[in-house]
């Protein structure tokens, strides 16, 4: 393996471990070491604790559009890791659970279930997106292809029951600081009362830390990351919407007393070299199936005639952009942490792991390859460093 392209999270100074801090804090108990970084502002003892994830607002993106005098980088403690992959659905659940994700198991947007034989939308709880056979673009006025909504197979349930609490079940850091006898509750568009705006999430806020007694605020937002996505990491769109959140970051930290605010991010951003792997049919005619987890970390499962000489064809279609790990190599170097591997983990990541190391982005469909000019979940450290963004109200 060639191990001078492989770069790992920290995963003594990443988002696991501020969860940990938190319970710590809390009385809660602990699963992994805490941050440092986080346990001095936690050390004094405010009445309310805020963490508030701004999805996608890694360190490059903030350094690209906020200005160094501005009230996000004035409040900015220092920066950490993301873990592998840098992407919401593995980020997310680390927050949420404490545990890495090679023992919490939700490894990305697409995660393959051998119990069930299929690649499941975990946080849909649907079948993979995938495109139907034979579809085409079409072309518009200057003769560019354009692909349509019309080119995918419609999608349905996964399963009757939900397959990542079924079979990648955790318990959240809001349940265990609940047990602990402190109040815990969420501001986010998924949990009660669906708040489904960034102004009523922290018009929740406010109100949460309002009402008295000791409690913990977890808060998500999906900006800057759906901007992103659909602008990429340098567009006047991706400027506003970071400009906008910071105004109304002062803003909820204004009316605020007695409130300790982190914030952070589940991973950073990059601008796409977007490709689809249906391009590429010697690499497709080698697997059992479509690849999951994400475009920048892709498992494949590959047919037995084929393992030897895979690792050449794959290079030959994608050259040295991105980083082919086997199974093997995945779990000797703990890419998905440092802890012990929850049971089953190495059945859901393939024969071998395609980790992207530059811009080259391999997706599932044409469309979304043509729809997300902003992509995350690579082996950079653009997509790995998140802030720590540290706001005191006495």
């Amino acid at each position: 393996m060639p191990t001078d392209r492989l770069i790992l999270p920290d995963y003594n100074n990443c988002l696991v471990n501020l969860s940990n801090s938190i319970l710590a804090h809390f009385g809660a108990g602990t699963s992994h070491a805490t941050l440092p970084l986080a346990d001095g502002p936690l050390a004094k003892d405010y009445k309310n604790v805020v963490l508030l994830l701004l999805d996608a607002m890694g360190m490059s993106v903030i350094e690209k559009h906020l200005d160094k005098e501005g009230f996000i980088r004035q409040h900015l403690e220092g920066s950490f890791s993301s873990v592998f992959p840098p992407t919401t659905v593995a980020a997310t659940t680390s927050v949420l659970s404490g545990l890495y994700p090679n023992e919490h198991g939700w490894l990305g947007w697409d995660v393959y279930y051998p119990a069930l034989d299929k690649n499941v939308t975990v946080f849909m709880n649907t079948d993979q997106l995938t495109e139907k056979e034979g579809a085409r673009p079409s072309l518009d006025e200057s003769g560019k292809e354009v692909w349509e909504r019309d080119s995918l197979n419609e999608v349905g349930p996964a399963c009757e029951f939900n397959a990542g609490y079924t079979y990648t079940p955790y318990r959240s850091i809001l349940y265990r600081i609940r047990e602990a006898g402190i109040r815990a509750e969420a501001s986010m568009p998924f949990m009660p009362p669906f708040p489904d705006t960034f102004e009523l999430i922290t018009e929740r806020i406010k109100d949460l830390c309002s009402e008295p007694g000791k409690k913990f605020i977890y808060a998500y937002w999906s900006e800057p990351d759906t901007t992103m996505h659909k602008t990429g990491t340098l567009s006047q769109e991706t400027h506003d919407m970071l400009s906008s959140l910071e105004k109304q970051v002062e803003e909820l930290a204004s009316g605020l007393e007695d409130t300790l605010i982190l914030i952070t991010a589940d991973h950073g951003h990059v601008n796409g070299n977007n490709l689809c792997i249906l391009d590429y049919p010697e690499v497709l005619s080698c697997l059992k199936r479509m690849p999951s987890i994400e475009p920048r970390a892709l498992n494949l499962f590959v047919k037995e005639e084929c393992i030897g000489r895979f690792p050449e064809i794959f290079k030959e279609a994608f050259g040295d952009d991105l980083l082919l790990l086997t199974r093997e190599e995945v779990l000797d170097t703990k890419l998905f942490g440092p802890a012990k591997d929850r049971e089953g983990l190495e059945d859901m990541i393939g024969d071998f792991l395609a980790c992207a190391i530059k811009d080259t982005t391999v997706f599932a469909t044409h469309i979304e390859a043509q729809m997300m000019p902003g992509v995350h979940a690579g082996m950079t450290k653009e997509e790995y460093i998140v802030p720590l963004i540290v706001i005191g109200k006495d």
